[in-house]
């Protein structure tokens, strides 16, 4: 028999001669802490998980979570600093270029080296027109043209004087081919701004002259030679019509 002593103005204790009269609470104690020394902590027990949340939350001051207090950090000087590194995707190189040394002179929309009459700054030439004529400068300035090729004043020298200009002088006449500001052809015995001839190589690989001074209505005025061999007035010329259009024929010297 278990026996209580109650002591006046004292608080109860509990005392027993035997140990199966101990209060239940303290056998459950004593159980619960035998079972976890022998199983060992676990991390899927609910001890480890409310001592690894409670060290988490206690981490911070002031029972702030310590993800949210390093992530309100003020950055570190050597963070800042240092740029950020470059990505495969976002990194470009840049591409290497070739470029071609050889150039080419280009007349009008065609190049000047891939024509030989065009070769040189003065070139000794024919111009034979698409009426079957060559144009010739007499040795009184007169301008027509001739069948004959043997006629030495149809031989003329072709000299660049700007880009896309030329001058136009009769080796034999010494004169120089020019047209008027009404358009009249003749020959010129000092150059001036009437011989100063624009010079262009049309689709059917024809050249035209046009005066680089003088216009009619704003529209060019051309060197031309009718079926006949005559000169035509500048003013009924046009760049289409083929009485302007000459091919220059390389002279072969003798």
């Amino acid at each position: 028999m278990c026996r209580w002593t109650v002591t006046q103005g004292a608080p109860v204790a509990w005392f027993s001669s035997c140990p199966c009269c101990r209060p239940p609470s303290l056998l459950l104690s004593l159980t619960f802490l035998i079972l976890l020394l022998l199983l060992g902590p676990s991390s899927s027990s609910p001890l480890s998980t409310l001592s690894s949340d409670s060290e988490k939350d206690h981490d911070a001051p002031g029972g702030t979570p310590a993800s949210i207090f390093i992530s309100h950090l003020p950055p570190s000087p050597s963070s800042s600093s240092s740029p950020p590194p470059l990505h495969a995707s976002s990194a470009r190189l840049p591409r290497a270029t070739n470029v071609s040394s050889s150039s080419a002179t280009v007349v009008g929309r065609h190049v000047r080296s891939s024509y030989n009459h065009l070769q040189g700054d003065v070139r000794r030439r024919k111009l034979f027109s698409y009426q079957k004529f060559f144009l010739r400068i007499d040795k009184k300035g007169k301008v027509n043209g001739t069948k004959s090729e043997d006629d030495p004043y149809s031989i003329l020298e072709i000299k660049s004087v700007d880009v896309g200009v030329v001058a136009i002088r009769g080796l034999s006449s010494n004169y120089y081919l020019a047209i008027s500001k009404k358009g009249e052809l003749y020959g010129a015995t000092d150059y001036g701004l009437d011989c100063r001839l624009i010079e262009r190589i049309e689709e059917n690989k024809y050249n035209t002259y046009a005066s680089a001074e003088w216009r009619n209505k704003k529209k060019h005025m051309f060197v031309g030679l009718n079926a006949n061999g005559k000169p035509m007035r500048g003013k009924k010329t046009r760049r289409k019509n083929t009485a302007t259009h000459f091919l220059p024929m390389v002279v072969q010297p003798r």
